[in-house]
């Protein structure tokens, strides 16, 4: 994306996205190529066994930065003329494409039986759909979407018997269609309970984190998000009343399954960042630095480079495991120690810097440039 597209952007959102690639693509590696490296208590520890590790913030950073953007991008188009029928239909187009994007891509870098392990893209283009609503209703509606989303999370956990999908350290189904669309909506990696609570979050609180009132809307944004992470202190230290049955998880703090406390919290975290990132840096004067050219590149192309960060490292570990030993998984999360992992990463994200100016060049092949010429008039 060039030209007059790429000076609209705001150099907070292109900032906040690029450092959750770089979260995520830190944290893939590690989890990938070394998590269980050296261990003697079993296979799928993964990176959550190191404190230090930022696990569990790039997914909620990313999926709430889609609902913004997604606000930007509908109230600009508005405001240039668009009629809500064509949004609807390129926003329509893009969710679509998105979720076959998904059920592709787990087939191409996860092999076939994992088509249906509902990851993130596949909750980015159900967000699309959601989001397309959103748009056309009131903001109340999204609000206690929202709330329900967050609220009844727990309770369909508990219903589906999560722990059990759960039970081998990573999400394992059978192929039927119970087992399906039970991940889809609640036990998967990111069912749609509570996760698609973070892009319709992030669509709500755009028009106070980027408002016209410099002064008043910025104010009352940030009183949302410390209000969201008062909230979730409370939950973590409520949780020795919750019924039992409703506990899904050991930790107060967890990723899979999403507690309540950490969606509650990622969210409020979220805005508070893009509140306190916006009025620091958009609009200054003096033009982009390197920084945020960079990061503007790697926001651009965030779709690509997703799936380069996961090709570039689980194909050699399936391709090395097939030749050695004639098992893809026989050197998953074995197959490095934890430093070579993150050298690793290092590199590919150096490269992803170099390659993402790269693919802004005219007629250059993306997951984007795809995406556009298949959704957009």
């Amino acid at each position: 994306m060039t030209g007059r597209r790429a000076t609209t952007r705001l150099a907070s959102i292109d900032l906040l996205r690029t450092a959750a690639i770089v979260l995520m693509t830190l944290v893939h590696f590690v989890e990938n190529l070394a998590g269980s490296y050296n261990i003697e208590s079993g296979p799928f520890i993964g990176a959550n066994r190191y404190w230090w590790m930022p696990t569990g913030f790039a997914a909620p950073l990313f999926t709430f930065l889609s609902g913004v953007s997604y606000r930007l991008w509908a109230d600009a188009q508005a405001a240039r003329g668009r009629d809500s029928e064509e949004l609807s239909k390129i926003t329509i187009r893009r969710g679509l494409f998105l979720i076959l994007f998904g059920f592709a891509f787990n087939v191409l870098v996860w092999m076939p039986e994992d088509v249906f392990n509902w990851d993130i893209l596949t909750l980015i283009g159900t967000a699309m759909l959601a989001l397309d609503v959103a748009r056309r209703t009131p903001p109340a509606v999204a609000v206690v979407a929202c709330g329900l989303l967050v609220g009844l999370a727990p309770v369909l956990r508990a219903v589906a018997d999560y722990r059990a999908f759960w039970a081998a350290g990573y999400y394992d189904y059978d192929f039927t269609l119970a087992d399906v669309l039970t991940g889809y909506l609640a036990t998967g990696y990111f069912p749609v309970f509570p996760w698609l609570a973070l892009p319709l979050a992030g669509f709500v609180a755009a028009p106070w984190i980027y408002g016209h009132d410099a002064d008043r809307r910025p104010r009352e944004a940030l009183a949302i998000g410390g209000i969201l992470l008062a909230v979730a202190g409370v939950v973590m230290a409520v949780r020795p009343l919750v019924p039992a049955r409703l506990i899904t998880h050991d930790r107060l703090w967890a990723m899979f399954p999403p507690t309540t406390a950490y969606v509650l919290g990622t969210i409020g975290g979220g805005v508070v960042l893009a509140t306190i990132l916006h009025r620091a840096i958009d609009g200054r004067s003096g033009g982009p630095g390197w920084l945020t050219s960079i990061a503007g590149a790697m926001s651009r192309h965030s779709l690509t480079l997703y799936i380069l960060h996961h090709v570039a490292h689980v194909w050699p570990l399936w391709l090395v495991g097939f030749v050695a030993a004639g098992d893809p998984d026989a050197f998953w999360q074995v197959a490095t120690p934890v430093p070579t992992a993150i050298a690793w990463a290092v590199a590919f994200l150096c490269l992803a810097a170099w390659l993402a100016e790269r693919m802004d060049r005219p007629g250059t092949p993306s997951a984007e440039s795809l995406l556009r010429w298949l959704c957009e008039p």
